[in-house]
């Protein structure tokens, strides 16, 4: 089977939800009459990340004008119920189109933040959402931990969908984790636009046995609204290069990687590849060694197949 990606390499309408949604809605539209059937959007694209910003905090304060610039961040992002969620999924369904999206979620019943990916089906709507389980550094300031259940892959009429946002690609247990679901597609939205990151979509690739879609914004500092100019003074103008990436089972690259331009990699995606790639190498099969390794994830929810099985027996 083949499948059609498209890998957004784009900015956000930064900070403005409203303006960040309608840009979606273009870019899916114009991608479904071009024959995709999965467009992935890279970390945070809703309302955007927060490059360079501190929110006002260092070791053992808060400024007023940063939980200020908290408070504007939280009414940007991304409520996955109500309007914000039956949008992507009218949008979904209308272009006929997989969304893979990366949002920043705030969530009905709590005032934390969360750096979230939200799986969308054109048939069954909203798949489920990966939650970041690690924050990498200073974005622990933002935003709250997830826990297993946040480890998520889903079986879809185009291949099995996971993946882990960004640094948390560098956690060998969390990898293994969307290994043992048999993941097919991995994604991997990034704000990571190092050069060394492609050889960590490569890594994973041939680890995993899988397609890898490595997703980044192309973004620079004039790009940010004037209100936030002083606030990433210091940054380089290229702030975000990018980096997209499309790999295939073998580790070889398909497309890209796309730098210092916005643009969408597209690719077709031949499954048929993943089973003859396992002949040598299978982290979920004979390289295992059940025998001497146990490995358990708290939390971790059970695929459909897991779950009929479970029944039956």
């Amino acid at each position: 089977m083949k499948v059609k990606v498209g890998l957004v390499q784009d900015s956000p309408v930064f900070f403005d939800k409203e303006k960040s949604f309608e840009k979606v809605e273009t870019l899916a539209a114009k991608y479904a009459q071009e024959g995709c059937q999965l467009l992935v959007f890279p970390e945070s694209f809703i309302p955007g990340y927060p490059r360079g910003f501190t929110f006002g905090a260092t070791v053992g304060s808060r400024s007023a004008e940063g939980r200020q610039l908290y408070a504007t961040y939280y009414e940007n992002s991304v409520l996955l119920e109500g309007k914000d969620l039956d949008r992507l999924e009218k949008l979904s369904k209308k272009q006929n189109l997989y969304l893979v999206i990366g949002i920043t979620e705030r969530q009905a019943n709590n005032g934390s933040l969360y750096c979230a990916m939200a799986y969308i089906s054109p048939t069954d709507g909203l798949l489920g959402v990966h939650r970041k389980i690690k924050p990498t550094g200073s974005e622990r300031i933002i935003w709250a931990e997830a826990d297993g259940e946040s480890l998520v892959t889903y079986d879809t009429k185009i291949g099995k969908l996971g993946g882990l946002i960004c640094w948390e690609n560098y956690m060998p247990l969390a990898r293994t984790a969307m290994y043992q679901k048999g993941v097919e597609i991995y994604i991997a939205p990034t704000a990571d636009s190092r050069p060394a990151w492609t050889a960590t979509m490569q890594h994973i690739a041939l680890e995993g046995r899988c397609f890898v879609l490595g997703c980044n914004q192309y973004f620079t500092k004039s790009m940010y609204p004037e209100a936030y100019q002083l606030l990433i003074e210091d940054e380089a103008e290229n702030i975000c290069p990018g980096g997209s990436i499309i790999v295939s089972p073998m580790g070889e690259i398909i497309a890209g990687p796309l730098f210092n331009k916005a643009g969408v990699l597209t690719a077709s995606l031949d499954l048929e590849e993943i089973l003859p790639s396992k002949l040598d190498f299978d982290a979920n099969g004979h390289y295992t060694r059940p025998d001497i390794f146990d490995f358990k994830v708290q939390g971790q929810p059970a695929t459909k197949k897991e779950k009929l099985r479970s029944q039956s027996t």
